[in-house]
């Protein structure tokens, strides 16, 4: 039963009267002690992504990241094994990492010089005298997190009784399968990041993933500044083969162009985009054959899907997008740039035109982000104003069915996938 919201009660509801079927109480982007539960039932409960694993090419590679608030630095060690280990030192708690990437062949404390292994394992404190009878260096590892990978995407967690990352992940799998395809034959790579800050809650960048509803509207200037095609290709409103299925765990995926789901799947129907003729004589010339050029010009766009993944990291065409929760009304957003990873005189001019692509949505002075940026400021502002009135999520409710996956299923800019999301952070948030 859904619990009306009322200005009395709306401030007292637990966690679980917070998501009805069709709403959500706008508290849960404004109020600091749900954020601090986020923080422990959520994001220190399930698996969290930490890394692509082209981010670390060799031993000693390292990223340092966040797992919900908490620094972590994601490591290669010599044996190829990626860890995730705490970034706090286990003598008075200094961060022993402040760079985002790089190569190292351990981490020493800045304040009192104890070193670690790649492993995390304490190999050395100076002065040891003074520590006899007090101190086991065996029993002084960094505090390293449960990590998986699939795909290539390494997510880390707190929880070391939770299901495989696998398991979690269930019918997500087929779709990061589909999705890394977009290397058009060689494995997909990080080219770069870059971050920006927006002020609101966490919660509105995950729906805004598989949100097709503000697509039109909000990125209206964006279809102004492309060329036909693209254009055609992201007209997708009366689409309705261009849907979003939710997959479970609080996983959703928005088909907006379905015939590039599966790069693979082609009839040779579809012309090449103009746009890229330079790009293909470029490729003629480096020595590859009509197939080979058409899968890797095909891909430009990466897949014609957003995959959410609850609760931070969306893989949204042909990048990555990372939310990481700062304050109930602060969050960090970076984008990560893909493209294949391949001979130089192959990708390189690949990637330097899926790069332009990305800059010219993605990018700091692009069209999409800045829309989205300012779209997510207003709800944040908005939700400010009488905590009693929902926040309504039930765009295509009743139009909703199974797919023959089994999966719930409505029109791409229906609010299928928040649904998703809003179920399992209720279960999470309800869960003792």
């Amino acid at each position: 039963m859904t619990v009306e919201f009322t200005p009395d009660n709306v401030h007292g509801l637990p966690p679980s009267d917070l998501v009805g079927e069709d709403r959500v109480a706008g508290r849960m982007y404004t109020d600091p002690r749900l954020f601090e539960l986020e923080m422990t039932k959520v994001f220190e409960r399930t698996w969290v992504w930490v890394a692509h694993e082209s981010e670390l090419p060799k031993a000693g590679s390292f990223k340092s990241t966040y797992v919900g608030r908490q620094p972590v630095i994601v490591t290669k060690d010599r044996k190829g094994t990626i860890n995730t280990l705490l970034n706090r030192c286990r003598h008075r708690g200094a961060s022993l990492c402040e760079q985002r990437t790089g190569h190292a062949n351990g981490f020493t404390c800045p304040y009192h010089a104890w070193s670690y292994g790649l492993d995390g394992k304490l190999r050395g404190i100076p002065y040891p005298d003074g520590y006899e009878g007090v101190l086991e260096k065996g029993e002084l590892s960094l505090r390293r997190l449960r990590t998986e990978s699939y795909g290539g995407m390494v997510f880390a967690t707190f929880n070391d009784s939770i299901e495989s990352l696998e398991d979690s992940l269930g019918d997500v799998k087929v779709w990061i399968d589909r999705f890394m395809k977009q290397g058009g034959g060689y494995p997909v790579k990080v080219l770069g990041t870059h971050q920006f800050r927006f002020r609101g809650n966490w919660k509105i960048q995950l729906e805004n993933t598989t949100d097709g509803y503000h697509f039109p509207i909000v990125h209206r200037s964006w279809m102004a500044s492309v060329d036909a095609e693209t254009a055609d290709m992201m007209s997708f409103m009366t689409d309705p083969s261009a849907v979003t299925h939710s997959l479970g765990n609080g996983h959703s995926v928005m088909q907006m162009v379905p015939g590039h789901s599966d790069l693979d799947v082609d009839d040779g129907s579809e012309p090449l985009q103009a746009r890229f003729a330079t790009l293909v004589t470029e490729l003629e010339e480096a020595g590859l054959d009509g197939p080979a050029i058409r899968k890797l010009v095909r891909a430009m766009h990466g897949t014609g899907f957003n995959l959410n993944l609850f609760p931070n990291v969306s893989m949204s065409n042909s990048f990555l997008r990372v939310l990481r929760p700062i304050a109930a009304d602060e969050t960090l957003i970076e984008h990560v740039a893909l493209g294949p990873d391949g001979p130089a005189g192959i990708a390189d001019p690949v990637n330097r035109e899926r790069l332009r692509i990305h800059e010219h949505f993605q990018g700091p002075f692009g069209f999409g982000s800045p829309d989205d940026a300012e779209g997510w400021d207003r709800v944040q502002r908005g939700a400010q104003a009488a905590p009693d009135m929902p926040i309504l999520v039930n765009r295509g409710l009743a139009r909703e069915n199974a797919s023959p996956e089994g999966w719930p299923t409505s029109h791409v800019t229906d609010e299928t996938g928040m649904r998703a999301a809003y179920d399992k952070w209720k279960q999470m948030m309800s869960d003792d």
